[in-house]
């Protein structure tokens, strides 16, 4: 099973997991969901797979989450499917599993390869996977 990204190019940890990935000799299916949108099957399958909620998924960050804060599953997928971009990102799915890669460290055991050791992030720090020390 080959990786796959549900991916926004705007967003430095989306960027960040894809360049990780990238970096263990891997190239993954990139789904620029900021084009292609979401459907409610694709997302219930993927919150699904994750064991995550619409709720865990909402960026609430964004202005189109305004009035959202007590709807309904049923209500935050809706939204979802009207504004993708309320799906905070990057969503991964690989033959280890789907998670909601946020933060960027998340898709460390993710990955068939090792990251290299003097892999950074945009920001210049390492990405490490949890524990590990700095």
């Amino acid at each position: 099973m080959t990786m796959v990204v549900h991916h926004n190019p705007k967003c430095g940890t989306s960027r960040n997991v894809l360049a990780a990935i990238r970096a263990t000799g891997q190239e993954p299916v990139i789904i620029d969901y900021m084009k292609e949108g979401w459907t409610r099957p694709q997302l219930l399958g993927l919150f699904a797979a994750a064991g995550i909620t619409p709720r865990e998924a909402l960026r609430d960050k964004a202005p189109e989450a305004e009035g959202l804060a007590d709807a309904d599953d049923e209500a935050l997928i809706a939204a979802m499917i009207r504004h993708p971009v309320l799906v905070n990102r990057p969503i991964v799915c690989s033959p280890r599993g789907v998670r909601l890669c946020r933060p960027s460290e998340r898709v460390i055991d993710l990955l068939e390869a090792p990251l290299p050791g003097d892999f950074v992030k945009e920001d210049g720090k390492p990405m490490l996977a949890a524990g590990a020390a700095r």
